[in-house]
């Protein structure tokens, strides 16, 4: 604690004591008052210092009870102000200096008294009494006593530069402004360039000149953020704003900040210095307006809904009022009296095509200033002309002020991105719009920002493009969308019903129909559509339709374990594949022993042929001849038969009826796996002709297709024979060996076990 607050409160006297220690040394109750003493006297001391004839005219006032002194530096001799900072009426002392033996009010204190060896003089604290307060109140005129209610205005942050407001709560917002909760407020802002004197202005039209809003001679921006003071006088919000052009950090959302503080004003001074009105005040206030009836309108209603106000926020945006100071050039429309001001700036409006269509009404207050200071005496009658008018703008409780503020901020929030950066707009559509883009085509989400937090979804402006890496396409059914439903179709490699071999195989065989000229389905049973893929929905990444690639990765596993046996496994393998993809009424290989015409035992080197008519096993003598075997779903072509069905192929075969989906779903598979039996003797050409076989329709849908990786996605190692591609069970792209060697699960995309990823992905943290 400094000497000079030990000082004060030792000070602290309820009795006003002599101040002249003339003859009562300091001990005696004070009586008068003189002014050009300028001290407290007792009885005594002022019958003795007013005995010389030069002094008997001193005017000597008995002071009452609770009487506090004028402060001695704010007037001169004469009674005049010495300083340009007073508000022209006598201040009422706060202290006395018992060193330089006079009063001074708290503001003459701190100016005379902050710095060097006079802070450490020691100081009596005056209080001044009700009485004394209310009778000066009666005295003064009506001018005087808004000064005083303005004198305990302060300014508080309301908004700092990166959006946050800097109030708890609506409480926290009314204590601050220190009015009452149910007092019915107009809000008035101010707008301009940096340097324009935007605070100095507010100080002079409101406060009477105090400094409520700092204003500094330096040439950095003394406001940063948003300031907010309430007016007791007019019952007004009043509120500061940044300068435009004088931000180099966050500028894209300070200048969002600032249609914010637009949107919940009555009133707006666009504040000029410039001697000619630049097209940048046009613009600011044409793209002002447009962003204001495109984005905030919605969200003001909504406002006004949830507060139940007579009156919507969003009827019609604020009243705008343009504060012209120019020096050199005469004032608009002066040249030509008959010419209206507002109307020269509408047709200045239309010629740039800018139309501030929301603004309720806009009025032009020029002021030229030969010498200084500034007068604002014009501004301040138009700014109260305005005010009140209530036609089209209604004062508001300061809780709803607050809540719209509070609306707007959690409705339009975030960082920009800088590439949003460089507009031909101050308020581009980015600033308010959701700032999510589609990760297949680039493109941006129209909706306003933050528009999940209701639920609402993403949507853009144009239609998406294909990618394999999200498998964006949606399917939904061609008959019940002309029938005017709209039913999804998922489309799958394999039934539920299936066995991996068996569904592999039609999935297959299948793809190898349209290569023969046969229509795919999706092309006639099916509407494809194209979606957008938007961050943080997983809608296109949790799909299971990679069974065939799983079985192709095992058939990879089992190439390499056979390729290192001998030929006796082999055939057990061949055996086994064939025995998964038979249909039904062949006889399973396990129980082929021997030829079923000649009784040749089978030797394990031995290859078992079936015969297409009737299901039994033979060796490749007694079935090498072929004829077509329709009966049994084989179509016109001829397959391989034994000799007995051949002879008797004119003779219908009692077939016994199996279900169409059984019996034409096996044959499928039996007519893939073909490929297989029949050249399974060298392993791993075995293995490589089915892998080619069904390796492109076995695919999962978001892998980047084969032909189209030229270089790995990660090093750009260009691929050739030596280096192999390898897809990335995650994303889908492909890499080579060396960046893609870690292995761990992917349940999102159906993959519960290790599988290969890129290096990339296996750095994310979480499931895959």
């Amino acid at each position: 604690m400094s000497a000079h607050t030990q000082t004060a409160e030792k000070g602290q006297n309820t009795t006003l004591l002599c101040q002249e220690s003339y003859v009562c040394s300091g001990t005696d109750e004070a009586i008068f008052e003189c002014d050009e003493c300028r001290s407290l006297q007792c009885q005594r001391c002022e019958e003795e210092l007013h005995q010389p004839e030069r002094l008997r005219n001193h005017e000597r006032t008995r002071i009452k009870p609770g009487h506090v002194p004028y402060c001695d530096s704010c007037k001169g001799a004469n009674g005049n102000i010495m300083h340009a900072s007073m508000t022209g009426s006598r201040q009422i002392a706060a202290v006395r200096c018992q060193v330089c033996k006079i009063n001074l009010c708290m503001e003459c204190q701190k100016r005379t008294h902050a710095g060097g060896n006079r802070r450490k003089h020691p100081v009596t604290v005056y209080h001044a009494g009700k009485a004394q307060e209310q009778e000066e109140e009666e005295g003064m005129d009506e001018e005087t006593k808004r000064r005083k209610m303005t004198e305990k205005v302060v300014s508080f942050l309301l908004v700092d530069e990166t959006e946050e407001i800097q109030v708890r709560n609506e409480e926290d917002f009314i204590k601050k402004l220190d009015c009452s909760p149910d007092q019915h407020l107009k809000v008035v802002s101010i707008f301009g360039n940096t340097g324009d004197g935007k605070s100095h202005t507010l100080n002079h039209t409101f406060f009477y000149g105090r400094e409520v809003f700092k204003t500094s001679p330096a040439q950095e921006s003394c406001t940063v953020g948003v300031w907010a003071a309430y007016d007791p006088v007019r019952k007004v919000v009043v509120i500061d704003t940044e300068g435009l052009l004088g931000a180099t950090v966050n500028l894209s959302q300070r200048t969002r900040l600032l249609l914010k503080v637009l949107a919940i004003s009555d009133l707006v001074i666009y504040r000029t210095r410039a001697d000619r009105l630049h097209n940048d005040l046009f613009k600011f206030l044409g793209d002002a307006s447009e962003a204001y009836l495109k984005h905030f309108t919605k969200e003001l209603k909504a406002t006004t809904a949830r507060c139940g106000l007579d009156v919507p926020l969003s009827t019609l945006g604020p009243g705008v009022i343009i504060f012209h100071e120019t020096v050199y050039t005469k004032l608009l429309g002066s040249d030509h009296p008959s010419e209206v001001p507002e109307k020269l700036i509408q047709d200045r409006f239309r010629k740039l095509s800018c139309f501030p269509e929301a603004f309720s009404s806009i009025h032009y207050k020029g002021t030229r200033t030969y010498n200084p200071p500034t007068d604002f005496s014009g501004l301040r009658r138009a700014v109260e002309q305005q005010l009140e008018n209530n036609t089209t703008r209604s004062p508001r409780q300061p809780g709803v002020i607050y809540k719209a503020l509070k609306a707007l901020s959690d409705r339009f929030s975030g960082e920009i991105p800088d590439d949003q950066m460089a507009h031909s707009s101050f308020f581009p559509d980015e600033y308010f719009t959701c700032s999510s883009v589609c990760l297949s085509c680039g493109c941006g989400c129209k909706k306003s920002m933050n528009h999940a937090k209701e639920g609402v979804p993403h949507e853009s402006k144009s239609r998406c493009r294909y990618s394999h890496q999200y498998d964006n396409r949606v399917y939904t059914c061609k008959a019940c969308y002309e029938r005017g439903m709209e039913v999804s179709v998922v489309p799958k490699t394999s039934a539920s019903t299936d066995s991996p071999w068996l569904g592999l195989a039609k999935y297959a065989w299948s793809g190898r129909q349209y290569w023969f000229g046969n229509q795919d389905p999706v092309n006639t049973v099916v509407r494809t559509e194209i979606e957008h893929v938007w961050p943080g929905t997983d809608g296109f990444l949790k799909d299971n339709n990679n069974a065939a690639q799983r079985l192709l990765d095992g058939m990879n596993f089992m190439a390499q374990s056979v390729s290192e046996l001998s030929l006796g496994p082999t055939k057990a393998v061949t055996s086994w594949l064939t025995d998964q993809i038979a249909p039904a009424y062949w006889r399973p290989n396990s129980q082929i022993l021997s030829c079923n015409k000649c009784n040749a035992p089978f030797k394990d080197n031995d290859t078992k042929h079936h015969c297409r008519a009737c299901g039994e096993g033979f060796c490749d003598g007694c079935s090498s001849k072929t004829r077509p075997v329709p009966e049994r779903g084989w179509g016109p072509a001829p397959v391989r038969v034994c000799d007995n069905c051949y002879e008797n192929r004119g003779i219908q075969l009692d077939v016994a009826e199996l279900p169409s989906d059984e019996e034409g779903g096996t044959l499928i598979a039996r007519k893939v796996g073909e490929a297989v039996q029949n050249t399974f003797g060298a392993v791993v050409t075995a293995m490589d002709i089915p892998l080619g076989l069904v390796k492109d329709a076995a695919r999962p849908a978001y892998w980047v297709p084969d032909h189209e990786i030229l270089h790995c996605h990660n090093c750009r190692k260009e691929f050739s024979i030596k280096l192999s591609k390898h897809h990335c069970r995650a994303c889908g792209q492909g890499f080579c060996d060396e960046c893609s060697h870690d292995r761990r699960a992917v349940p999102s995309r159906g993959w519960d076990h290790p599988v290969r990823v890129c290096f990339n992905c296996n750095k994310k943290p979480g499931d895959l």
